[in-house]
């Protein structure tokens, strides 16, 4: 059986094995561990050593005491010399921290409990959860009882068996176990038991929660067997739900600034005001306060908290920013006290700019774009305005006249990656790094490239940004003048220049995690109310990092106010049009939901805005330590069905480019990559049988998605069943999950993984000529631009845009994320990308990268830009490619050539218009060959191939013809017809 006894979250009763020795029955045992060689052994973990072995003093007990020097060690006990026979905390090490000079450990054989006297501090470890003001819920054991223990200003300890300072109170174990409305709020606790504690405890609940908490578990006799520390974000917001409706952080009034900042396990707040200290007062809603004066607009400031830290086990007094910051100095030293109001951080117009129009979601065509690679090598740029803000007022750069060419094709909508307050990026232009070599001089293949960058990619300019230190404040890197409120105007003039060329301004937003918790400088949230902005292991209390970060905790009132009023604040006062949340599935459908909410309440009369036209995605993805609805209902894809809130959808991605983001061979093709049309040889994509088959299902998945990708549109599959969007499987999941098409967002390539045109150099023949994969590019976008979910372009993919194969550019600085939006020069070839996330790829990148045919020239740049835009315009030709409901997609929407019969790598798609409107059918030729594709039931109708392709400068898709019924499109080529 296992017995586990914890003493301030060490373990220290493992498993036992068999039954005791008889009393008298000496055995040899050993202490082993790192802390050997200083004990007079050769070296450590050595079970041989004689040197620290324990003597028996009878019961079969064993115990010895040594002169330990001062250091961590890690130590358990080895049996008879070897081995086979070793005891610890549950088979792991035991961990001590040694203060230096004598130390006993004690070994009972009766119970294989190996222990140490040194005293450690109580609740390191926080397997409890205080979650109502008078209940506890902790994983309990019968026949024991339990206490709440408590020290204002720390210093518990458990020595010698017991816990030692503090105060206690009794608790008492309610046999029901926790209520429902506890189980529904806290799922993944439903199981742990409840304690109920006393009146007195109830009553200085608020007191206790200022100092250092603890719950023990003892035997019949009085005895310690267990002890942990508490979490306590359930009962904070318990009792503290009033500060939910709580004004925070820098608000005005007349011209007359207050602070607030919630923080109710603080032991006192100042205000550190330029070189003044002003003392905050606290309110019963844990908020502390400070009125100031007109006087102290544009002040710099911060706050000084005085707080028990429990990863710390002591009070700590940290100086921390604002987490409400709307204005920061350089590299966010300190908070600045700004009014968004003030007309001087405005620029010409901005209260009367003029959005553009958007009917309905469903209008949205998405270009995806970090801020510093639009300019930052682009030479018709000023100088200094380069990858700043202000490139964006520029109307005459490449990169302008690119947004507004776009604009006018169809485009409606400009997505920034994070542009708010970013952790890891020197905002001092003449301190970031720079390559210390021609990074132009190497070969395309060259490992020099990545071995010049590589030593600065931490200290250059460059980072995709999501790693966001202060949520609600331009970021500094980005501006002209990070040491002052200059970035909100120049954040504003972006937005308005962007809006002016015709574009909508998205901004990509990342709640779901913090680049750091506890006391480290990059962390602000934990270092005011530690232990409650976070999401903790719910049996040991360390932050969750399966985001990559420490992973936030939306599901808790205050982090969730947080989000909500950060992301209002975008929209209401820099006018942000739409919202991307990263890893949204990590925030629950209640936190998207009140999103949604808030931002409906925006009007045009009281806020310059209509946050109903705000329109709000992000990544459904379902995985870590929430996945499947294990804290709360995700705002997964699935979750999401009638929210309006979209979700990027993988169904069509992954059919139309072939594998996924993970392969280990990336050559897996898709159905505009190759597959069993176009063979590229490779082992990894089976027989000629199998990849028919994978492709005749990618067709499904590809219908469902150009259909919105709902669950309930029916149609007939490859097999010729009638079935619905969901009963198509996606890798074991259903591929329609959305009840409206504004709930998917289709999309081929963004900023993670290889772009569009690099996956298909894996994955086309490499002797595929480049006029064939421009050809396929432009198909493949398609999907995208006439499908009847919003659509989604990485920025480039119109121009072919590469990274040289990068998979994961995020750091890989400007070499390997620039664009010319000039269509002049290709970034293929531009080295073998870093090594972290490449290199297992480099065997196969090393022989394309190298292939002189593989460089797109710039009338390939041209070719792929222009047939980009001819898409977008015929989306926009037409309303029959943006339905706007489920309804209508499923009574409009129809691939009339499905079934077994229907030709790979071909897909017809036919939408009925009204009598005014006509009807079109598209045809996505994915083929070598030319196809003629019979539709019999329009045998009779009149089509002609759509004017933007007729009078466009594709010669071969001119080739395409009708006739009574039949379809004839080229190979490689997407054809779009309308009824005449």
């Amino acid at each position: 059986m296992t017995v586990l006894l914890r003493f301030a979250g060490l373990v220290v009763l493992t498993v036992l094995i068999g039954a005791a020795p008889a009393h008298g029955q000496e055995r040899v045992v050993t202490l082993v561990g790192s802390l050997q060689s200083g004990l007079g052994c050769p070296g450590d973990w050595q079970p041989e050593c004689a040197a620290t072995r324990l003597a028996p003093v009878g019961g079969g007990v064993y115990r010895a005491s040594f002169d330990v020097p001062a250091g961590a060690f890690e130590y358990k006990v080895a049996i008879n010399n070897s081995w086979d026979e070793n005891y610890g905390a549950g088979g792991a090490n035991i961990p001590v921290t040694a203060p230096g000079g004598t130390i006993t450990f004690t070994y009972d054989d009766a119970t294989h409990v190996i222990s140490d006297d040194v005293p450690r501090p109580v609740g390191t470890e926080r397997g409890a959860h205080w979650l109502r003001r008078g209940l506890i819920a902790w994983q309990l054991r019968d026949g024991l009882t339990y206490r709440l223990h408590a020290a204002a200003d720390g210093g518990m300890t458990v020595e010698d068996g017991a816990i030692v300072g503090g105060e206690s109170f009794p608790l008492t174990v309610d046999p029901a176990g926790l209520p429902a409305d506890v189980r529904a709020d806290f799922p993944h606790l439903a199981a742990y038991g409840a304690l109920e504690l006393p009146a007195d405890a109830r009553r200085r609940a608020r007191a206790l929660l200022r100092g250092q908490l603890a719950v023990a578990a003892y035997d019949a006799s009085g005895a310690l067997v267990q002890v942990t520390g508490l979490q306590i974000p359930g009962v904070l917001d318990d009792i503290y739900a009033a500060a939910a409706r709580a004004d925070l952080g820098p608000t005005w009034r007349h011209g007359v600034p207050r602070l607030a900042v919630w923080g109710p396990t603080a032991k006192s707040v100042t205000l550190l005001l330029d070189d003044r200290r002003i003392a905050m007062d606290r309110g019963r809603d844990g908020v502390w306060r400070a009125e100031g004066r007109r006087s102290w607009r544009g002040a710099r400031y911060a706050y000084e908290v005085t707080v028990w830290a429990p990863t710390e086990s002591a009070v700590v007094t940290n100086v921390v920013t604002d987490p409400y910051s709307l204005g920061l100095t350089t590299n966010s030293a300190r908070s600045i006290l700004v009014d968004l109001d003030d007309r001087r951080l405005k620029p010409r117009g901005w209260d009367r700019l003029r959005k553009p129009g958007l009917d309905q979601p469903e209008d949205m065509t998405i270009y995806e774009l970090h801020l510093r690679d639009f300019s930052i090598t682009d030479e018709t740029v000023p100088a200094a305005d380069r990858g700043t803000y202000r490139a964006f007022t520029h109307r005459g750069s490449d990169g302008m006249r690119q947004l507004r060419r776009l604009a006018g094709a169809g485009m409606t909508a400009l997505h920034l990656l994070p542009t708010n307050d970013i952790a890891t990026i020197e905002e001092r232009r003449s301190a970031q790094a720079e390559p210390p070599c021609d990074l132009r001089s190497f070969g395309p293949a060259s490992d020099k490239q990545q071995a010049c960058i590589g030593p600065i990619r931490d200290a250059d300019g460059f980072n995709w940004g999501y790693d966001p230190l202060h949520y609600t404040t331009p970021e500094g890197s980005y501006s002209n003048d990070p040491a002052s409120a200059t970035r909100t105007r120049e954040f504003r003039q972006m937005v308005a220049g962007v809006n002016r060329a015709g574009l909508r301004v998205v901004m990509d937003v990342v709640y779901n995690h913090t680049p750091a918790a506890g006391q480290s400088p990059r962390s602000i949230l934990d270092r005011i109310v530690p232990g409650y902005y976070h999401r903790l292991s719910p049996t040991t209390g360390a932050v969750e990092t399966s985001t990559c970060c420490s992973n936030t905790a939306t599901e808790h009132r205050m982090m969730e106010k947080l989000m909500v009023e950060s992301v209002v604040t975008w929209a209401r006062e820099y006018k942000v049009d739409g919202f991307r949340f990263d890893l949204m599935g990590h925030h629950s459908k209640a936190n998207m939901l009140r999103v949604r909410r808030a931002l409906d309440r925006l009007s045009v009369r009281r806020d310059g805005v209509d946050g109903r036209r705000t329109y709000v995605y992000g990544e459904g993805w379902n995985f870590g330590e929430v996945a499947n609805n294990a804290r709360f209902v995700q705002a997964s894809q699935l979750n999401l069905f009638g929210t309006g809130i979209g979700t990027f959808s993988d169904r069509l991605r992954d059919a139309v480019r072939g594998g996924g983001p993970f392969d280990e061979d990336p050559r897996v093709q898709g159905f505009a990559s190759g597959l069993f049309t176009d063979p590229n040889g490779a082992a990894v994509n089976g027989t000629a049988d199998e990849q028919r088959a994978r492709l005749l299902h990618a067709h499904d998945l590809i219908k469902v998605g150009l259909a919105g990708n709902l669950r309930d549109f029916r149609f007939v599959n490859a097999a010729g069943q009638t079935v619905t969007g969901a009963q198509v499987d996606y890798n074991g999941q259903p591929a329609g999950y959305a009840g409206d098409p504004e709930e998917t967002i289709t999309y081929v390539d963004a900023h993670d993984n290889e772009t569009l045109f690099d996956a298909l150099q894996y994955k086309l023949p490499q002797a595929t000529s480049m006029a064939k994969r421009v050809r396929m590019s432009t198909l493949a976008l398609a999907t995208t631009a006439l499908a009847q979910s919003p659509s989604f372009w990485h920025a480039g993919a119109d121009l072919l845009r590469s990274k040289s194969l990068d998979r994961n550019s995020y750091n890989s600085g400007d070499w390997f994320n620039r664009i010319d939006w000039s269509a002049t020069e290709s970034t293929w070839g531009s080295g073998l990308p870093p090594r972290e996330d490449n290199e297992a790829n480099w065997p196969f990148m090393r022989p394309l990268l190298a292939d002189p045919a593989l460089k797109p020239d710039p009338a390939d740049l041209r070719a792929a830009r222009d047939r980009a835009a001819e898409l977008l315009r015929i989306r926009f030709s037409s309303p029959l490619f943006r339905l706007g409901s489920a309804r209508a997609v499923q009574e409009r929407v129809s691939f009339p050539t499905g079934g077994p019969g229907q030709t790979p790598g071909v897909i017809v798609m036919a939408i009925e218009g009204r009598r005014s409107q006509g009807s079109v059918v598209v045809v996505f030729n994915a083929t070598p060959a030319a196809t003629t594709q019979t539709v019999a039931s329009l045998a009779g109708r009149r089509y002609r191939l759509h004017p933007v392709q007729a009078s466009g400068g594709d010669p071969v898709v001119r080739g395409s013809s009708y006739a009574d019924g039949a379809f004839t499109v080229p190979g490689r080529t997407v054809a779009v017809f309308v009824e005449r």
